[in-house]
């Protein structure tokens, strides 16, 4: 099992998208509807994104591979890599992660979009 530290720009998108997730739920109970919006499924795929990297960051579904055009945050000679929260879906999110500052650790450096 690995530690999630987040760095700030990380941690503003994970509150972002369950602050999105939740207004949407509420919305749809308040409408009586029962289908999840996008907003909710959108973070509940983020959210088990990064629970599986806490247990095994090399988790086939997570389809992790080394990410080259961001720079880890704490040592410039480390890996950065990218790992997948949706899968054939256009502009489909990234979760990008290091490992450190320390052992058993993980950080998260950012949550978006796929460029």
């Amino acid at each position: 099992m690995f530690l999630i530290k987040w760095t700030e720009e990380a941690d503003q998108q994970y509150k972002k998208l369950r602050e999105s997730a939740q207004a949407s739920l509420e919305s749809r109970r308040g409408k009586g509807k029962k289908k999840s919006s996008r907003a909710e499924g959108l973070f509940k795929q983020v959210h088990k994104t990064i629970t599986l990297l806490t247990q095994n960051p090399r988790h086939p579904g997570l389809q992790t591979h080394e990410y080259r055009s961001l720079q880890h945050p704490y040592d410039p000679e480390e890996k950065v890599f990218e790992a997948y929260a949706q899968h054939k879906t256009p502009g489909a999110y990234r979760v990008f992660w290091c490992y450190g500052p320390e052992k058993a650790q993980l950080t998260i450096i950012a949550i978006t979009a796929h460029p």
